[in-house]
């Protein structure tokens, strides 16, 4: 497992570009709320930590992980001065292929999203087997994925600053 003995939640603020200057766009899934709800606040926190301002962080909630290809699309045709965009949410195994289907869609979509578009879209969504691995990875003993894709945020806008010319 990728995350085993690893907290998600640590990085090198050295490493990091200050963020004062970006707009970031949260897109959050509604399903699995005490997952996706923490993993929010671990991205929100990151980001200003990092030196973002609060009023240029945008958050937009979608009723599911599915539903956040076409949430983070619309932000970015909403908010072209936006720099990145972080997709959240949470997909936890049951007893269906509900779950595979779920989970492809929303990988190949984001992906969609960043190949097609300009503004980089990260991929912030759990699919985890178990309730437990959740909430380990979202606040819990693995730390936040939520952080992780704020600080992989700040980097791709620095990225896409960079490289426009």
């Amino acid at each position: 497992m990728a995350t085993k003995n690893t907290n998600l939640s640590v990085y090198d603020k050295e490493t990091i570009p200050n963020a004062k200057d970006f707009r970031i766009g949260l897109v959050v899934s509604e399903w699995n709320p005490d997952i996706t709800n923490g993993m929010f606040q671990g991205a929100f926190d990151a980001i200003l930590d990092c030196g973002g301002i609060k009023d240029n962080i945008v958050r937009w909630n979608v009723p599911g992980s599915y539903e956040l290809i076409y949430g983070c699309k619309k932000m970015a045709q909403s908010y072209d001065m936006l720099d990145a965009i972080v997709a959240i949410g949470s997909v936890i195994q049951g007893e269906t292929k509900h779950f595979d289907y779920v989970c492809e869609a929303v990988s190949q979509g984001i992906k969609d999203l960043n190949v097609k578009g300009d503004i980089p879209v990260i991929f912030c969504v759990l699919t985890d087997n178990t309730m437990q691995q959740s909430i380990d990875r979202s606040g819990g003993k693995h730390g936040n994925k939520g952080t992780e894709a704020a600080i992989a945020a700040i980097k791709m806008a620095q990225l896409r600053k960079d490289a426009t010319f």
